[in-house]
């Protein structure tokens, strides 16, 4: 008689119903990415008031929008690989450290050189806590709820612009963008009693790395959670405890790396352009900031209804086919954005549905990515492909402030920007995506 094989702890937590706290953890990380949101959005709620102050050109302003971006670059990757080794709540609590220094020191910088070194500091904090609450979703989830909690995770981004740009808002109406940085700052340093409060460390994150203590973490936190606990360790082959976050580059990743990487970072190109230049863009149109703030919530607002949107049609025509249908709307309708008529009813109508196909597309990704690798590159995958990703994010604004620059008509800067998620999407396209298989498998794509 074979002796019975006992469950691994992410097998528990797929087959068993969510609970409160286990909700809570979940909660808790979608409102970390709505913090990203503000973070990450609060240069484009400044932008105006900064290019006013110091009398910058569309071309340097293109440059000053983009440094945070590079610092989310390098902390996707360098941070994702911490939480691989560190741990995911220990990764999450130094980035909220990383992030709150630096939108405070934002506020009381004199020079552009010292916003832009503060910015990709912020940017490392974001960039980082991007790779580590993506893959504690992934593991704090059931496997039946594990799609839509990426997916509410995801557009906590847009719904944390929404907010703050509501309060930005009002401070620009004040005349003081550095108020928006100190709010940001604030807020920032409130999450960490938060993720001390109501995220564990990642049961499968233990299991991966079986200290002495792993088990009894886990089980402390199963009975916090309200799940069953486990009295050992599946056996684990020699094979696969040989495994390293270079395996993302082995025959059996290394396809699905490349195309989904490049497909985030022909989509974000495209993405962070818009985000970034539509309060430049209204107000060059003529438009005051306030004015300029509110189309970027109501582009804010359709990326979380996008997003939310997302995740209720996977689960009917699957994961491939929604995300392409999203990638060529965003095509269509930042094509669409720079041949709309200087009304800010229209506008804001636009702005509207162009982010709910632009965001809808975002949120694929990182749908992808939380299943497209194993636990014990879990993090360094998705930091990879965010990270290398966000060079697109860096180079979106920056050509656009450069195509502004050499006189480029606006509907011809929308439509080549736009590109991007075209790009994205025939990239996609070639993607091969596995069925369902079980705990180990679970939806892992192949190229």
């Amino acid at each position: 008689m074979s002796k019975e094989v006992p469950q691994s702890p992410q097998e528990v937590i797929d087959t068993h119903p969510m609970r409160g706290w286990q909700i809570a953890a979940v909660v808790v990380t979608i409102l970390l990415n709505a913090l990203d949101g503000f973070d990450v959005l609060s240069i484009s709620f400044a932008a105006p008031g900064i290019a006013n102050e110091w009398g910058l050109k569309r071309d340097a302003l293109g440059w000053v929008l983009s440094m945070e971006l590079i610092g989310m670059a390098a902390g996707s990757i360098l941070l994702g690989g911490a939480a691989d080794r560190y741990g995911r709540r220990p990764t999450i609590l130094a980035c909220l450290m990383a992030m709150t220094l630096g939108m405070y020191m934002v506020s009381g910088t004199s020079s552009i050189t010292e916003l832009s070194i503060w910015r990709v500091i912020t940017g490392l904090g974001i960039g980082g806590m991007l790779a580590a609450i993506n893959a504690v979703v992934a593991e704090f989830s059931s496997r039946k709820w594990r799609n839509v909690s990426l997916s509410l995770m995801v557009i906590g981004y847009p719904l944390g612009a929404v907010g703050g740009g509501l309060v930005a808002r009002q401070l620009l109406e004040g005349g003081d963008w550095r108020s928006i940085f100190v709010f940001g700052a604030a807020a920032t340093a409130a999450f960490i009693p938060l993720v001390l409060i109501f995220i564990p460390e990642s049961p499968a994150f233990l299991a991966e790395k079986r200290s002495p203590n792993a088990l009894q973490r886990i089980n402390q936190t199963f009975m916090r959670f309200g799940l069953p606990t486990v009295s050992a360790f599946p056996t684990v082959s020699s094979t696969k405890n040989s495994g390293s976050v270079l395996d993302i580059f082995r025959p059996s990743l290394i396809r699905t790396t490349s195309l989904v990487t490049f497909a985030y970072f022909t989509h974000v190109s495209c993405y962070y352009f818009f985000m970034k230049w539509i309060p430049k863009i209204v107000v060059d149109l003529g438009f005051e900031a306030s004015s300029a703030a509110d189309i970027l919530i109501w582009a804010m607002l359709g990326g979380a209804t996008g997003g939310a949107t997302y995740g209720v049609l996977t689960h009917w025509f699957g994961i491939k086919p929604v995300t392409i249908a999203a990638l060529l709307g965003s095509f269509v309708m930042v094509s669409l954005f720079g041949r709309t008529a200087p009304d800010l009813q229209m506008l804001a109508l636009v702005a509207g549905i162009t982010g709910f196909f632009i965001n809808g597309a975002a949120v694929a990704f990182y749908v992808i990515l939380a299943r497209a690798f194993p636990v014990h590159v879990r993090a360094s995958g998705t930091g990879f492909g965010i990270g290398t990703g966000r060079a697109g994010a860096v180079a979106g604004p920056a050509l656009a402030g450069i195509l502004f620059a050499g006189g480029t008509p606006l509907a011809t800067v929308m439509m080549l920007m736009a590109t991007g998620s075209l790009l994205a999407a025939v990239a996609i396209y070639f993607l091969r995506l596995a069925k369902e298989e079980g705990p180990e498998t679970d939806g892992h794509l192949h190229a």
